[in-house]
């Protein structure tokens, strides 16, 4: 499921209407970790736990190793399911933009502080027929000093239907980052994502996640 939490943001083209502190922030914030950093990822969903360690320096369908699979050493068998499983996967780690979906014409200040600015933004729909967007609302944490994101919120605002057959009662994914330091730039810090719904009104759709990243290191130094 990292797909839905690892995604690469880029400023839309667009930021005359918006404040100038958020239009900053967007212009270099991306969800996942800047490339050239290696870091440990730990998942925690649905009583299981995995924890895997990207290096930035290795070769490009080698970066992913399996270090712990629900707290013990993985077995052959999990390492090997776990490389196919990557084989399988998209060759870059680079994700649909988000930003272009941000809907910047409005944006709301919910608070704001000489320190911090809170916003609130509508989604636009990301593809023909996308019926999720319009539930949704995008909350933006900005730190001023640093014109730095702190915090990415995306949550439903009420019960819809993505899809015959399904209803989503609560969707919500928060994701936070560190600030940037001297010798850090901003960094993924946790991602938190919360669902309850049902399909067919027979098959709960209800799940937790969370994911920590941390030990971040640039790739090639010590």
């Amino acid at each position: 499921m990292r797909f839905l939490f690892l995604l690469c943001v880029t400023a839309s083209a667009t930021l005359a209407s918006v404040p100038p502190d958020l239009a900053s922030a967007l212009k270099t914030f991306r969800t996942d970790a800047p490339r050239g950093w290696s870091f440990t990822q730990t998942t925690h969903a649905q009583g299981q736990s995995r924890v895997e360690h990207f290096d930035a320096a290795r070769p490009e369908f080698d970066r992913w190793t399996l270090l712990k699979q629900d707290g013990r050493a993985p077995s052959n068998e999990e390492q090997n399911d776990y490389k196919q499983k990557l084989a399988r996967r998209s060759s870059d780690r680079t994700a649909p933009l988000l930003t272009e979906q941000l809907d910047l014409s409005r944006p709301e200040t919910v608070s704001e502080t000489p320190a911090r600015a809170t916003y609130r933004c509508r989604l636009k729909p990301g593809e023909a027929g996308d019926k999720t967007a319009a539930f949704l609302r995008v909350t933006l944490v900005v730190d001023k000093p640093t014109q730095c994101i702190e915090l990415l919120e995306i949550a439903s605002i009420g019960e819809f239907s993505p899809t015959f057959g399904v209803k989503i009662v609560e969707m919500k994914t928060v994701m936070t980052y560190s600030l940037p330091s001297a010798s850090t730039p901003s960094l993924p810090l946790t991602v938190a994502t919360h669902l309850r719904g049902r399909a067919f009104l027979v098959k709960s759709l209800d799940a937790e996640m969370t994911v920590v990243f941390e030990d971040y290191a640039k790739a090639g130094k010590k």
